[in-house]
């Protein structure tokens, strides 16, 4: 073989090389928190809070567990980012445009609706701290804010809100409830005044009374439970942690 024929399979040779060292090491980063937070809720939503490990989010983002740990030091760290994600996505804007109550009253339909679609995250949530979560902070400093303007002191904000949210938490699984949760069965005669509430249920007059002008009215039984519960709620707040006079 003459030179020109050796020069040419060694640059042939060459670029294959070459080739198969840019298939190994893309142009840019494979990860980056967004892509982390999508692929551990969509673990989550799949598997249950069980089905989230640091191996197998490795294995759905496609990456080496050591390429998931330089950008997350542990799973405390994942929880933060979809904490972030989650809380970030609550609606506070009613704060500071609308009267207290009713931006409670928004807050607390947006927050529930945010969870209802993450269960398996809320007794993981309900329990992590917000240190170093950015959105979360920020969503607290809203509401915050908010209940200030209004005249509230700040010694009892904090229990409002804490008081909301275990209602707000549990709520978001009433919205998954089946239809036929309290239906008694074929124990309905030995409980006829349960059975007969629960068949009358939304039928009462006028409905479940909600704030003005921020719902437009339950849309199915978890709605109207929700919205009586909340009223109650913020009600009973303001009368008992709110402004004095």
């Amino acid at each position: 073989m003459g030179s020109e024929g050796v020069g040419a399979l060694t640059a042939v040779a060459g670029e294959a090389k070459q080739a198969r060292r840019r298939a190994g090491r893309p142009p840019q980063a494979l990860l980056s928190s967004s892509r982390i937070t999508r692929a551990a809720l969509k673990l989550v939503g799949q598997d249950g809070y069980k089905g989230l490990t640091m191996a197998a989010l490795a294995r759905s983002l496609n990456v080496a567990p050591s390429a998931l740990y330089n950008h997350v030091r542990s799973k405390q760290d994942v929880l933060l980012l979809v904490e972030d994600h989650l809380m970030g996505r609550v609606d506070v804007s009613a704060f500071g445009t609308r009267p207290w109550a009713e931006a409670v009253c928004a807050w607390a339909h947006s927050y529930r609706d945010v969870f209802a679609g993450h269960l398996p995250l809320i007794p993981v949530i309900a329990l992590l701290p917000v240190t170093n979560a950015p959105a979360t902070i920020t969503m607290y400093e809203a509401v915050t804010r908010g209940f200030l303007d209004a005249g509230w002191s700040s010694e009892s904000v904090i229990d409002a809100i804490v008081a909301l949210e275990s209602f707000i938490y549990g709520s978001a699984y009433d919205v998954n409830a089946p239809e036929d949760i309290f239906d008694a069965g074929t124990l309905a005669p030995s409980a006829p005044n349960f059975s007969a509430a629960v068949a009358g249920r939304g039928l009462r007059a006028g409905g479940p009374v909600t704030v003005p002008e921020v719902n437009a009215g339950p849309r199915n039984d978890a709605d109207a439970a929700f919205s009586l519960g909340l009223n109650a709620m913020i009600a009973g707040l303001a009368a008992t942690l709110g402004p004095q006079g």
